[in-house]
């Protein structure tokens, strides 16, 4: 993190002066709003008069009010921020409106199956069957306030049935079909739904899955449900079910109507990962992430009308929510539903070749998987594509430097890191500013993104907490079933009255770039020198033979020696007593003598969230002697037996 840090990426002058970044601060500057000369002081702005900024977002994308606000925003408290209050608006109105690239004949939405299936919608078709589908919702009952739960994939009859949710003022709230019953009762049962849509399967890594059961025994758990709404993705149809087909059939030629409800009027629930306790249901706002993805979409991606939008992801992960967003800024977005290694780790790429994706959204441990695995790209064969999206995990060195070998100088490495708690990115790319090897480019705008020592100072260069000084309006309204606002406020702002502490480690460098260094509350503190979990598995997981890596600081949690373990999940024919040593040779050179584990062990599997997170704290909490089901629940994780063996280490110890 020096000044002479390698520069991957350096904006192109016509590009940036042909986004509609550039375009925004003209506009600021003709309208008398603020004048602004470069991204940085366009930051600084909008941080330090939050209700200018987002007041002025709201007129350069003719935020379409109903009822228009009487302020925008009263006051700078947190948490009980009031946005906009008096608005009236409503999302879907503004993912269907007509507008340049959304046209009756332009393509809405491409589809494309890992087996091969692959459909387009238009504009004008996504209007028609968002019609239909919120007509049939409104003869079941639903209305404003009204919860629909979702067990889907991702797929275009799911934005169908969340823009039909919706434009009714109803509340959605979505899971992966691959989430067993009992974790998917977990969130759907908190929030009372009165509509559950449902597939009969789907497909994954070659095998087609059958769902039924698991629906059957959901709607089981639901006792709200007042009616199943079946969609044959699998082939099959579901019994005691109305059939998806039929109702837009019935529907057919309804008027394309959008109820108009308060800023603040809940849009969905999205949920925390669960590995303790019940999921957490995070309730985000019409307005509030209306307006934060317009700004993280139009703005920091600089997504154009008509171009095309990917991002790997299930209906699970909030990554999904952020996708479907690029209806709003005209965008096609690109839905896919399956393996992201089948039949290869290149199929993706293949993918976003022949659908000329522009931005291409995925995961750190994607990346890093192709790494591995020896993938080559051709930048040729990839015209269209300018920037690639990285997040859900810190994006190694290794990981910028095989995108950029395999990319080329033209494509923006676009690392971001934010969270399902705002349903954005708080640090990330920007159009106008450069990207250096390892390192996040800039904090969004209107994040007032700080590094926080633990005296609740902010600090430069180095390692601190990342906290946020001032609200943004996609922060939760609430969590769900938390009418006093308790759960809320312990889980952001108990460390800094009044500062949103959102729990992971983060260095911002003395040119504004930012590195994040993993979960602070899974430190790796050795003899004082505290380190993010990130900067380990760059190291471990680069050697050829490690598949994958959990690291467990015990100092603190109960172990009298505070122990650093290292858990490896190792290739086939490689032997921990040959790569030990190569690990420990390459961290201590790497990182420090401090943060050599104490012991290596080999596991089968590192147990991971079912949105595919590393359980660092529940199995640091096992090790402590807790007892596993009330360190984690089992049921929030992708593959519960890999507990096992952390569990029988804990009873022997």
């Amino acid at each position: 993190m020096t000044d002479d840090a390698e520069v991957v990426w350096r904006p192109d002058p016509q590009s940036v002066a042909a986004s509609r970044l550039t375009a925004f601060r003209g506009w600021l500057r003709e309208q008398g709003i603020a004048d602004t000369a470069d991204y940085d002081e366009l930051w600084h702005w909008s941080v330090a008069q939050p209700g200018a900024f987002w007041g002025a977002l709201a007129r350069f994308f003719e935020v379409g009010f109903v009822d228009q606000p009487t302020d925008v925003l009263p006051d700078i408290v947190m948490p009980g921020t009031r946005w906009f209050p008096g608005a009236t608006l409503n999302y879907a109105a503004h993912a269907l409106r007509p507008g340049p690239g959304k046209g009756d004949d332009d393509v809405a939405v491409v589809f494309r199956r890992e087996d091969g299936l692959r459909t387009e919608l238009t504009h004008g078709e996504l209007r028609r069957q968002v019609a239909a589908m919120r007509a049939a919702l409104a003869s079941m009952g639903v209305g404003p306030g009204d919860r629909v739960a979702a067990l889907v994939p991702n797929a275009p009859k799911t934005l169908v049935a969340f823009l039909a949710t919706a434009s009714l003022g109803a509340v959605w709230s979505s899971c992966s079909p691959d989430f067993g019953v009992r974790a998917a009762a977990d969130r759907f049962a908190q929030i009372e739904p009165v509509v559950l849509v449902a597939c009969d399967g789907y497909v994954y890594n070659g095998k087609a899955v059958d769902v039924r059961p698991t629906v059957a025994a959901l709607r089981a758990q639901l006792p709200t449900v007042r009616a199943v709404v079946g969609i044959a993705f699998g082939g099959a149809a579901l019994d005691d079910a109305e059939d998806w087909d039929e109702l837009v059939r019935r529907h057919d030629g309804a008027p394309l109507e959008f109820d108009a409800v308060p800023f603040d009027h809940p849009l969905w629930v999205l949920y925390s990962s669960g590995t303790t306790g019940l999921p957490k249901g995070i309730v985000q706002g019409h307005g509030g992430i209306l307006l934060e993805h317009l700004k993280s979409l139009g703005l920091q991606l600089d997504l154009k009308p008509g171009e095309r939008f990917f991002w790997f992801t299930t209906t699970g992960w909030m990554m999904w929510n952020f996708l479907v967003s690029g209806l709003l800024v005209g965008s096609t977005v690109v839905l896919y539903d399956g393996s992201p290694g089948h039949p290869s780790l290149a199929s993706l790429w293949d993918m976003a070749a022949s659908e000329r994706v522009a931005v291409f959204g995925t995961s750190a441990p994607f990346v890093q998987a192709c790494l591995k695995d020896g993938v080559t790209l051709e930048p040729s064969a990839l015209p269209a594509l300018r920037a690639v999206g990285s997040t859900g995990a810190p994006l190694s060195t290794d990981g910028f430097r095989w995108l950029s070998r395999n990319l080329g100088p033209s494509v923006q490495i676009a690392s971001l890191s934010g969270g399902t708690d705002a349903c954005t990115a708080f640090v990330g790319p920007a159009p106008d500013v450069p990207v250096w090897l390892g390192e996040l480019s800039r904090p969004a705008l209107g994040a007032a993104l700080a590094a926080f020592d633990e005296a609740g100072h902010p600090v430069i260069d180095e390692v601190g907490e990342l906290v946020l000084t001032a609200p943004m309006p996609s922060m939760p309204v609430s969590f769900w079933d938390d009418a006093d606002g308790s759960r809320l406020r312990a889980a952001y702002f108990e460390d800094y009255p009044g500062v949103w502490r959102h729990g992971d480690w983060i260095t911002i460098t003395r040119r504004g770039s930012a590195v994040i260094h993993g979960r602070s509350d899974s430190t790796l503190n050795r003899g004082g020198v505290r380190m993010g979990t990130a900067e380990f598995y760059r190291v471990v997981e680069g050697h050829p033979a490690v598949l994958d890596s959990l690291v467990i600081d015990t100092s603190g949690a109960g172990s009298d020696d505070g122990e650093l373990l290292c858990f490896l999940v190792l290739a086939d024919g490689a032997a921990l007593d040959e790569v030990e040593p190569e690990l420990r040779k390459t961290l201590r050179a790497e990182l420090s003598p401090r943060h050599v584990p104490d012991r290596f062990l080999v596991v089968d599997d590192v147990p991971r969230t079912l949105t595919g997170k590393k359980c660092e704290v529940p199995v640091k909490r096992i090790l402590a002697g807790v007892v596993a089901d009330k360190a984690v629940s089992r049921e929030a994780l992708r593959n519960p037996a890999a507990l096992d063996p952390f569990v029988a280490l804990a009873a022997g110890r």
